[in-house]
């Protein structure tokens, strides 16, 4: 009997590739933060989330087999501009260093937490077919 890997790990694939692709937005900012004229950038989770379930299938990339996973969940599709909190201080850049920081740890240990899901998963699944 084959494994289904979408149904067996639930939504826990998809939010680790889009707390990834929040990171990698995050830290950008936080890079930017004295850029003149950068404009701060997130990602929506639940958007990309919506996204990702519903094409089921996973994670565009050109697929060379009909088994890989499609990645077209982890594009920038999802990623915004954020509306700025403070006021403008002269050069254009809207990153607000401490909302930044604050938000990459946050992300950070949702990251943590869906690895741990996705291992408790793992695990579940190895005693299955070991039969423990």
């Amino acid at each position: 009997m084959a494994i289904s890997f979408d149904k067996a790990l639930g939504v826990h694939q998809h939010t680790l590739g889009i707390r990834s692709q929040r990171a990698e937005v995050l830290s950008s900012n936080i890079a930017n933060a004295d850029t003149p004229h950068y404009k701060a950038r997130d990602v929506d989770f639940a958007k990309a989330m919506n996204s990702a379930q519903s094409r089921q299938s996973g994670l565009a990339m050109t697929k060379s087999d009909s088994k890989h996973f499609d990645m077209a969940a982890l594009t920038q599709q999802n990623v915004a501009y954020r509306v700025p909190n403070q006021p403008d201080t002269g050069d254009g850049n809207t990153v607000d260093i401490q909302e930044e920081q604050s938000a990459f740890m946050q992300n950070a240990l949702e990251y943590q937490m869906s690895l741990g899901f996705l291992d408790s998963k793992f695990s579940g699944m190895k005693k299955a077919i070991r039969g423990d």
